[in-house]
């Protein structure tokens, strides 16, 4: 299993959109680097849910429920693709980003060391503590 990060907007996009929806594709990737993560997502895998810009904090766990594929907001024949996600689990309390820069065992996570990526690999030991971190 890996496990991944993925950012959206709350104003356009948030967890509760998404758990509301009970699921989405993930679409609108237009970055070669976060299109390859996109890419390397397997069923089964988990991602944290971060809400960027206005609350930026990680909110939620959501499952790979389907490996990528065409996105279908591009342009056909494109390079871009999209995963279906599927809503895991609301954390007891969001992860705000000042938590997580204040953590040293975070100091490598993909968030911190490349900001505006919006989907980045999280090594297991970087899940695990922010978890925790979520936790009630």
């Amino acid at each position: 299993m890996n496990y991944w990060l993925v950012k959206s907007e709350p104003e356009a996009y948030s967890w509760a959109d998404f758990t509301r929806e009970a699921g989405t594709d993930w679409t609108g990737v237009r970055n070669y680097q976060a299109r390859n993560n996109l890419q390397a997502m397997q069923p089964g895998d988990l991602v944290l849910f971060y809400h960027s810009v206005s609350q930026k904090a990680v909110v939620g766990v959501a499952l790979v429920h389907a490996a990528a594929a065409p996105d279908a907001t591009a342009e056909a024949g494109s390079p871009w693709v999209a995963v279906h996600l599927r809503p895991h689990e609301a954390l007891a309390r969001p992860v705000p980003l000042a938590a997580l820069k204040a953590e040293p065992r975070l100091n490598q996570l993909g968030l911190l060391r490349q900001s505006r990526l919006s989907v980045t690999p999280v090594r297991p030991e970087e899940f695990d503590l922010v978890l925790e971190l979520g936790a009630g």
